[in-house]
């Protein structure tokens, strides 16, 4: 059998695994990398990119179908091999950018550091060895000193359907469609349903069902923010089942029937050609052989870590194994901070405060903060404004009004900014100036309102937001009571 040293190995090459090993790279180290899979793991190519690129190519495609803007393009029309062909292009540009990275650092003779990329499935024999099984069989021992587990996760299984992959799939599979469904069912009405909702009703060549067993969307989200991703949706044509559960699912010879059931006592029943299970994900860890190393899951079935990022002993973990906001963002902090702990080079511990987001719907909608749900849970009197892209010069001229900024402030004299959803244009470049503003807690709205933002720009929004907080804005909540709402709520 074949063996290999390294000071580090991680095992898997998602964004927590490729992060880590980077950093365990730069303190100097010998890295190899396991991967069993694709090169980057389920986010690149069942993930964030398949389905951010799909979302991408949704929505330009929605535009170009436009006809409100003064021209109209004639011909239109989508082919689903071709919309694959380019998702696919993006997700292997991606891939070989990692693998020209490794490359570029693999062990070389005299070579004080490198990157080494094993391809196969690990299995702890000891905590300072795996088996790595390749696809062809051979089996090779790889020792290190450290380990960082990053297996990322895998779709959880829905308890009435059997995936087959080709009419009851999961994100997995989209890629594996061989053109768009006459009629689709979506179950699970989180962010990911949402989004694949969206992005199948912009193409408009499907009708989409999307399954909610609550009385809303995102209802984590505050209800203004949830209607409003839940009208967006219904603008572009999604059929959203409110308060209903799956009774049946019975598979006919050329389409699939639905038994829902409904809250208020009624049932329907439609027919769809493929249904789409999205009810979160599960840690992928069954593989590992953690049980030769003494490692027990936790009742969730994810991996207990301490503050910095260790499992036991020289076995670190991060990402969505780790029990974490299952985020890419949060994974590569997290893989970056094992490959610290590991030298001992911790300055300061993780921090998951202002984490900010991105929903990919119609529009997009991001988030930072706290939003008035758990403002009133905490006990923390606030003010919030809400402010519609309609009085923003920017969205006027782009001719694209249908978008909001909220943001939510401590109720004093001189407030702090506590959090801010966005929806619309340049939605994500706007949260990350407000995030960039609460990451510096010591400012004030006071001292913000004090930077001068360039005309037009979507961000001169946000500083009517702060304006309308403390009575300055130019224009009044008075004049425009549907365009701008303004409260306080106190503890």
């Amino acid at each position: 059998m074949k063996k290999l040293k390294f000071d580090v190995c991680v095992i898997g090459s998602g964004p927590a695994g490729f992060a880590s090993a980077m950093r365990s790279y730069d303190f100097g180290n010998h890295v190899c990398i396991v991967e069993g899979g694709n090169m980057g793991g389920a986010s690149i190519h069942n993930g964030v990119l398949i389905s951010k690129t799909l979302w991408e190519l949704s929505s330009n495609y929605s535009v170009a179908k436009r006809t409100d803007r003064g021209y109209r393009a004639s011909g239109l029309s989508v082919d689903y091999d071709k919309v694959k062909d380019s998702v696919c292009e993006a997700a292997r540009e991606r891939e070989y950018q990692l693998l020209s990275q490794i490359e570029t650092f693999s062990r070389k003779e005299n070579s004080s550091k490198s990157v080494t990329l094993v391809r196969g499935w690990a299995k702890f024999e000891t905590n300072k060895s795996v088996l790595v099984t390749k696809k062809d069989g051979e089996v090779v021992e790889i020792e290190a000193e450290n380990f960082i587990i990053a297996t990322g996760s895998h779709p959880r299984k829905h308890p009435m359907l059997e995936v087959d992959g080709e009419r009851i799939i999961t994100s997995d599979h989209i890629l594996k469609l061989k053109k768009f469904p006459k009629r689709i069912l979506i179950i699970g009405a989180g962010i990911v349903g949402c989004e694949f909702a969206t992005i199948f009703a912009n193409f408009g060549e499907t009708q989409v069902h999307l399954l909610d067993t609550q009385e809303r969307v995102i209802p984590f989200e505050d209800d203004d923010v949830s209607d409003y991703a839940s009208d967006r949706l219904s603008d572009i044509g999604v059929n959203i089942h409110h308060l209903a559960k799956l009774r049946e699912v019975r598979k006919e010879k050329n389409h699939i029937d639905i038994v829902l059931d409904y809250k208020d006592g009624h049932t329907e029943v439609i027919a769809v050609d493929v249904i789409l299970i999205s009810i979160g994900r599960v840690p992928t860890l069954k593989r590992l052989g953690l049980e030769n190393i003494g490692i027990e899951l936790s009742e969730r079935g994810l991996l207990n870590v301490d503050e910095n990022c260790r499992v036991k002993d020289n076995i670190y973990a991060a990402g969505d194994i780790s029990g974490g906001v299952a985020l890419v963002n949060i994974a590569e902090m997290e893989g970056r901070f094992a490959a610290k702990a590991i030298e001992g080079k911790i300055t300061f511990p993780l921090r998951y405060r202002n984490i900010s987001t991105i929903m990919f719907f119609n529009p997009e909608i991001t988030a930072v903060g706290l939003n008035e749900k758990e403002c009133q849970k905490r006990k923390i009197s606030y003010k919030v404004v809400f402010y519609r892209h309609s009085l923003v010069a920017r969205a006027i001229a782009m001719r694209e009004t249908n978008g909001f900024f909220k943001l939510i402030v401590t109720d004093e004299e001189n407030p702090k900014i506590l959090g801010m959803r966005a929806a619309g244009l340049q939605a994500a470049a706007s949260i990350m100036y407000v995030t960039t503003v609460m990451d510096h807690h010591k400012q004030h709205i006071k001292d913000i309102m004090k930077t001068i933002h360039p005309h037009p720009s979507m961000t001169e929004g946000i500083v009517e937001c702060l304006r309308v907080l403390v009575g300055k804005s130019i224009l009044k909540p008075e004049a425009f009571p549907k365009h701008i709402s303004f409260k306080t709520w106190s503890a």
